[in-house]
């Protein structure tokens, strides 16, 4: 697949970009059920994008090896989700937390920035081989999810490292409103987020 991301892959790798394009519409609905637009849109035209495109390698049979260094994207995911829970759980000034933010940011930058880097390269490099139409439409997804990963990167960065203040006094407010990384507020006591000097 390395070696010929257009037409090189085995079956596996097609089962697997057609199980991701079911569970980019899966998720889909599920924001769409559960949170109002306004809170899902990023979220949403993320998938929109992703789904267009792992759509276009599922029906033609062809860029499956692309698709899956798209797939790489989603490893950072996990530290994503495991971030998000800690901050749902009260955890956010704890060492766990702490692991977590640490972990989203080198996997946001190893498994989403690094291969955008290598798709957009590989798609300027080999435009004359794929239809116009394919790269517009590639080149507007890795420009959506570029621009999105850098947003939520900075996001991360600012709200959970530089804004950290691990020998913070204590705080004289009753609650303090934290927010994730997607806008969701996080409401906590004074006692869960003062620490001692």
């Amino acid at each position: 697949m390395a070696t010929d991301p257009i037409h090189g892959h085995p079956p596996w790798a097609l089962v697997l970009v057609a199980v991701s394009v079911g569970y980019f519409l899966a998720d889909g609905a599920d924001m769409l059920w559960n949170q109002t637009l306004g809170q899902a849109w990023d979220l949403l035209c993320h998938h929109l994008v992703v789904v267009s495109c792992l759509s276009t390698a599922i029906l033609s049979g062809h860029y499956v090896g692309f698709s899956m260094v798209s797939l790489l994207l989603e490893l950072n995911s996990a530290c994503l989700h495991l971030r998000k829970l800690l901050l749902l759980s009260h955890q956010a000034p704890s060492l766990g937390f702490s692991v977590a933010s640490w972990a989203t940011l080198a996997t946001l930058a190893l498994f989403r920035l690094v291969p955008l880097g290598w798709m957009s390269l590989w798609l300027i490099q080999q435009h004359h081989q794929v239809p116009p139409a394919l790269v517009v439409l590639g080149g507007t997804g890795l420009a959506t999810v570029g621009a999105m990963s850098i947003t939520l990167g900075v996001r991360i960065l600012i709200s959970d490292v530089l804004r950290s203040r691990p020998h913070s006094s204590i705080l004289h407010k009753k609650t303090r409103d934290i927010r994730t990384c997607d806008g969701e507020p996080v409401t906590r006591g004074d006692s869960s987020i003062s620490q001692k000097d």
